[in-house]
C-alpha cells in the first residue's frame, strides 16, 4: 500500500520523449477544442463597456448560440489552433527550466515559480500574435462594432447567413498589417507576459500544494491522479482570481488597439471602477478550472504513459 502523502512526481529524465511529444500534441488539441467557447466569451465580456451586449457569461452564450450557432462559439478557432506551436514550447521550457533549477535548489516550490514563468514567457512570446488575430475573429459578428477591424463576410447560396471562412483570418492579418505593421501582432504584450507569467508562476506551485494536502486527507488507497484533478481547478480558480485585472486589461490593450498598458488600466477604473477588474472573472475561472482539469489528467497520464518501460511499474496512479 502506496504511503500518504508520497505523490511523485514525474520529472523530465523519467520520460520517452517519443511517446511524450506524439501524444502531447493530440491531448493539446483536444483541451483547446473543449475550453475555446468560455475563451470567446471571456474576451466578448472583457471588451464590452459596461454590460452594452450581453449581462454575464450565460447570458452571452445564449445570445451567441441564438444568433450564430455553435459556428459562433468557435470563431477564430481555426487559427487558435497554431498555438499547439506554443503549447509544445510550454511543456519543454517548463520541464526543462524544472530540471535546471533542481540543480540548485530542492525546493518544490522555487522549481515550479521559476520554470512557470519561464515557460509563460516562451509561449506568449509565440501566442501573441495568434491571439491577436484569433481575437479579432472572436468580435465579429455581435461584437465587431467594438473592434478596429472588419472581416469581409462571404455569403453562402441561398442564405444571408455569414459563414466564417478562413479567407476572413487573411482579411484580419493584412488589415492589422497594414494599420500597425508587425508591431501589430504584438499588442498587448507586455500586459500579456504581465497576465500570464505570474499566473504560471502561481498555478504550479498551487497545484502542487493543493496536491499534497489532499493526499494528507485521503485514504491511502485514493488514486493519485484523483487528488491531482481536484488540485489542478483548486489552483487555477486561486491564480484566476488574483490575475484577472491584468488579463482585462490586455484583453483591451490587444482588442482596441491601445499602445499603453498604464493608461488602459486608469481609463478602466475611471469608466467602470474596481467592479471592472473582476469582467470576464466568471467566464475565466469555468474556462480554466475546466482546461486544468483537462490539463492535469491530460498531462498526469500523457507523463504516466510516456515513462521509460524500467519506470512503468515505480509510479503509482
Amino acid at each position: 500500500m502506496h504511503q500518504k502523502g508520497a505523490i511523485q512526481i514525474i520529472e523530465w529524465e523519467d520520460l520517452d520523449k517519443r511517446k511524450f511529444y506524439s501524444l502531447g500534441v493530440f491531448m493539446t488539441l483536444t483541451t483547446r477544442a473543449t475550453v475555446y467557447p468560455a475563451s470567446l466569451i471571456r474576451t466578448l465580456l472583457q471588451v464590452q463597456k459596461g454590460k452594452a451586449l450581453y449581462s454575464g457569461t450565460f447570458d452571452a452564450f445564449c445570445k451567441i448560440l441564438r444568433a450564430e450557432g455553435v459556428r459562433g462559439l468557435y470563431r477564430g478557432f481555426m487559427v487558435n489552433t497554431f498555438t499547439l506551436i506554443s503549447g509544445q514550447a510550454y511543456i519543454t521550457t517548463y520541464e526543462l527550466v524544472r530540471e535546471y533549477v533542481s540543480q540548485y535548489s530542492p525546493s518544490n516550490t522555487v522549481k515550479s515559480v521559476v520554470a512557470g514563468g519561464a515557460a509563460s514567457l516562451v509561449a506568449q512570446t509565440i501566442t501573441v500574435p495568434i491571439d491577436v488575430v484569433s481575437q479579432q475573429l472572436m468580435m465579429q459578428g455581435q461584437g465587431e462594432h467594438l473592434t478596429r477591424f472588419k472581416a469581409k463576410p462571404k455569403r453562402m447560396l441561398a442564405t444571408t447567413k455569414r459563414r466564417l471562412t478562413f479567407g476572413q483570418s487573411r482579411d484580419i492579418t493584412v488589415q492589422i498589417f497594414a494599420a500597425d505593421g508587425f508591431r501589430g501582432f504584438y499588442r498587448g504584450y507586455v500586459a500579456s507576459l504581465l497576465t500570464y507569467i505570474p499566473n504560471s508562476a502561481l498555478w504550479w506551485p498551487f497545484y502542487h500544494f493543493y496536491a499534497e494536502q489532499l493526499s494528507l486527507l485521503a485514504p491511502s488507497e485514493c488514486p493519485h491522479l484523483i487528488l491531482q484533478a481536484l488540485a489542478g481547478p483548486m489552483a487555477a480558480a486561486t491564480a484566476s482570481t488574483i490575475t484577472n485585472p491584468m488579463d482585462v486589461v490586455r484583453a483591451r490593450v490587444q482588442v482596441e488597439g491601445r499602445s499603453s498598458v498604464v493608461e488602459t488600466f486608469k481609463q478602466l477604473l475611471a469608466e467602470e471602477g474596481v467592479w471592472g477588474l473582476t469582467k470576464g472573472l466568471s467566464a475565466r475561472i469555468i474556462s480554466s478550472t475546466h482546461t486544468s482539469v483537462l490539463i492535469v489528467v491530460g498531462y498526469e497520464t500523457l507523463k504516466r504513459l510516456s515513462l521509460r518501460a524500467e519506470l512503468v511499474e515505480s509510479r503509482h496512479w
